[in-house]
Order: C-alpha cells, then structure tokens, then sequence
C-alpha cells in the first residue's frame, strides 16, 4: 500500500501558525506572576526623648499696633474713592474727595467779612491818630478784625477737610464707607494699619500671672499657616479684667512678618522651663474623625497604622506622645503615601 505525502497549502500553514501561538499563551499563563515593582521608601524620623521648652499656651489674636481710622471734618457726598480694601497708601495720599460746597460758600463769606474788618481796622486806626475817634473805638475795630481772621482760617481749614487724605504709611484694612454715600464729621470712612509693626493679644488667667511675668520668652504659632515665630518682646499690662479674672498680655512679633495680618486666630506660648518629652512630628500624625494615630515603620520598611494619644503642643512644634509610641520606633512623616503602600501590599498577602 502507498504512502501519500500530503503538500502543505497556505491555509494548513496558517492553522499551524494559530495552534502554535495558541499553545505559547497556554504555557505563558501557568508562569508565575511577574514580582511587584519594590516599594518606595518613605520619609521618617527615629522618635527620641529630647530636651525642650515647656510652655503654657494662651489662645490669642493679632492686632496691628499702628492703626488708624479716618473720618472725616466736614458734611457732604462722597464724590471720588481712590482707596480700597488692601491697597498700599503712601502718607498724605488722597484717599477720598467729599463735595464741600456748603463748606466753600461760608469761607467765602469769611473772607469776605475779612476784608470789611480790616479795612475798617485801618480806617479807624487812622481817625485815632488825628484824635477823632477813641482808643475804645480802636481796640473795637481791632478785635473785629482779629475774630474775622480766626473765622477765615477757621472756613479754609474746613474747606480742605474735603479731601480725605492718609495719616500714616500702610494697608486698607477696611472701607466703611463707600461712592455716593454722605460722609458727617465723625464717621469713620478708611481703617489704616501698618504691616510692619503687628503683636498678638492673649487673656492670661490670674493663677497663671506669676509664672508669666517671670517668663522672658514666648513662641507664637498660627494655626492657618503652621507658622511658629518667636516673640521679640513680651508685655503685661498692670490691670486686670474684674469679670473675666484675666490679664492681658502683648507679644510683639518681629518687622514685616509674612503671611500675618489683623485678626488672625494665634497661639501663644509662654515658656516656663525646660525638660525631656517624647515628641512626634504634626507631619506624621494622622487623624480620622475622633481616632489620631501614626504609621509605625518595621525593619523592612512596611507601614503599620497605630493609634496614639498625644498631648498639647510644645514649644518646639510638635506634639507630646501621652500613650502608643516608645523612643527608638520609627514612623513615617508621609503617612497619605503610607496608607496607599499599605492598601496596595494589603492583596499581595
């Protein structure tokens, strides 16, 4: 019996091609899964037991010590503003223009009155001397002349009242009044502060009094920014307040502090004394609703989230460690990227 050999055809060689690409995606799928990329290293810090400033803290606010609100001297619209909310003003600057023309048409008259008294002044000085008239009737024509010049300078003063001008170098903090509105003698048109000289006001408790004054040195932290800025100079005021029990105290901050403002909520912190602390980074802490805890790092660099109990805090920053870290642990200051190593190692388990 004969033996026919088959010839491959294209379409035969075309199957083959598909059965074998198809036994390599077989053979390729019971291989073992292709090992993560490794792990990046986290950011971390070694916890130790240091020595630091022990401080009493005091909620407190900042205020400018130059300050100064303009109203103006005279009654009238406000017809031009050329000063808003935020904006640098020289000193003598015009801030305002109040329409004044009331005030104009009595300077007018004033010096219109003037003019009358002192051409009487001199007519009766003249008679005086030829001995027509008496010294009473002289000291009259010149006391009428001197109150006519009072009640000249008088209008003129108030005539240049209308144009609002600023008293002092610094920023607009705020506009009380605004284009179109009548400004009266007394109302409060522009606030001014001065950026370069601001301080914190804080209300001392009287049991705390003693240890305060004998505090030369005082830290200021702002809570919005995470600023700390150490005080250039700390004052008690003599008196205290009959209500509260409270004493207020002044801590300067140094010139053209960035970022600080009138008004801002402040921190400050009174040192009285030193000693050692377990302290941990803000950057490392992590708070989710009422829990607050840290990611622990172990040997190999694995994250484990811990709850903690931390305290108030210290003069260098960072928050006393009441409860759930020891000295030598090392905790991660990245704990977001921490968390999403843990989640992504979580399935690999």
């Amino acid at each position: 019996m004969k033996t026919t050999k088959l010839k491959h055809t294209p379409k035969s060689t075309a199957r083959r091609a598909v059965g074998v690409f198809a036994a390599a995606l077989c053979a390729s799928a019971l291989l073992p899964l292709a090992a993560p990329a490794q792990e990046t290293s986290l950011a971390s810090v070694v916890l130790e037991a240091r020595e630091i400033d022990l401080t009493y803290p005091a909620e407190a606010v900042v205020e400018a010590v130059r300050q100064a609100t303009v109203a103006t001297q005279v009654q009238g619209r406000v017809i031009e503003v050329r000063a808003d909310v935020g904006q640098r003003v020289k000193k003598g600057e015009l801030l305002m223009r109040i329409d004044a023309r009331e005030a104009a048409e009595g300077a007018a008259g004033a010096q219109a009155q003037l003019i009358q008294a002192k051409a009487q002044y001199e007519r009766t000085k003249g008679l005086f001397n030829q001995k027509f008239v008496s010294g009473a009737a002289l000291d009259k024509a010149e006391a009428d002349y001197k109150a006519a010049q009072a009640t000249a300078g008088a209008s003129g003063a108030t005539v240049s009242h209308a144009a609002v001008t600023a008293p002092m170098a610094g920023i607009v903090a705020q506009r009380q009044t605004e284009l179109g509105e009548m400004a009266t003698p007394g109302k409060p048109l522009i606030t001014i502060y001065d950026p370069k000289s601001l301080r914190v006001i804080a209300s001392i408790p009287q049991y705390k009094l003693a240890d305060v004054k004998h505090s030369a040195k005082a830290r200021l932290e702002f809570p919005e920014t995470g600023q700390w800025i150490d005080a250039s100079r700390v004052e008690v005021l003599p008196t205290a307040d009959a209500r509260s029990h409270t004493v207020t105290a002044r801590l300067y901050l140094p010139d053209d502090v960035a970022g600080v403002m009138p008004g801002m909520a402040a921190r400050a912190h009174f040192v009285m004394g030193t000693g050692k602390r377990l302290t941990v980074s803000p950057k490392a802490v992590i708070r989710r609703g009422e829990v607050t805890g840290v990611y622990v790092l172990d040997a190999q660099n694995t994250p484990r989230l811990r709850q903690v109990r931390l305290g108030e805090t210290l003069g260098n920053g960072e928050f006393e460690v009441l409860a759930g870290l020891a000295a030598s642990e090392r905790v991660s200051l990245e704990p977001i990227k921490a968390g999403i190593q843990l989640k992504h190692s979580a399935p690999a388990k």
